[in-house]
């Protein structure tokens, strides 16, 4: 009998896939069990497709929200029904094939040495990843440092990471924003306000383009000013906090 781990799972939020679903799913399945797939409003017919899979495969669960809400809300969603049923970690990736699952061994063993602490992918990019996206990033990497005091964020967009569910749950509980694209940078910026600490580990990232059945949401221009105006209200609320983040760091040293 396959062996089910009881307190780490893989979370993967499901936006409108396309076909990369399925391979990701199974990829992931190969490594780890459970896999849970919350499908955020899909209207590509990828609900039913991992519907049917789940039939033949207990180590899988899908969870259907009605419309889309967004990642952060999709992971929102998957976390608390995960803890109510003693899960303490969760593993999220993406599913459109992007986020190696060879890599879901050696993270959940990190988290499971380290339970305290969340572990954060660095991607390692290939040579055909678009220069607008690698090189884009390290504006939002370089304010979620600063927000930081530059105590350990090694990359704040990769969201394929390991959270512990209590703080994360409690974040979202009492947040009204991070619901979409701006939930990876905003989790771990206050995450890490709570004195969690990050390790943070190599992880190969690979761009698939239309032909290859690669699909993409990232709207730059939306995207950008969400992302803007997310960094503007954790700068301000960092100036607040100064103080203590301050303190806390200088207690970690």
């Amino acid at each position: 009998m396959e062996h089910i781990d009881r307190t780490h799972l893989v979370l993967i939020p499901s936006y409108n896939p396309g076909s990369k679903i399925l391979l990701t799913v199974k990829e992931a399945r190969r490594v780890w069990n459970p896999v849970w797939v919350v499908v955020d409003g899909s209207t590509d017919g990828s609900l039913q497709l991992l519907e049917g899979m789940a039939l033949e495969d207990q180590g899988l669960r899908v969870i259907k929200l009605d419309r889309n809400q967004g990642k952060g809300a999709a992971v929102h969603e998957g976390i608390l029904i995960a803890q109510q049923h003693g899960y303490t970690h969760v593993l999220t990736m993406d599913s459109d094939g992007q986020h190696p699952a060879g890599s879901i061994g050696r993270f959940m063993a990190l988290s499971k040495g380290a339970p305290d602490h969340m572990i954060l992918g660095c991607p390692v990019f290939a040579d055909d990843a678009p220069s607008l996206r690698v090189k884009g990033r390290q504006i939002s990497n370089w304010w979620a440092n600063l927000e930081t005091l530059w105590s350990g964020i090694g990359d704040s967009l990769f969201g394929f990471r390991v959270y512990p569910i209590e703080p994360l749950r409690d974040i979202l509980n009492h947040q009204p924003f991070m619901r979409r694209f701006d939930f990876d940078p905003e989790a771990v910026v206050r995450l890490r306000w709570r004195g969690i600490r990050a390790i943070n580990e190599p992880a190969p990232v690979r761009y698939f383009t239309a032909e290859e059945g690669g699909v993409s949401h990232f709207k730059y221009g939306r995207d950008n000013v969400l992302l803007t105006f997310m960094h503007t209200r954790l700068f301000i609320e960092f100036l607040v906090r100064l103080p203590l983040l301050c303190h806390r760091q200088w207690r970690e040293s």
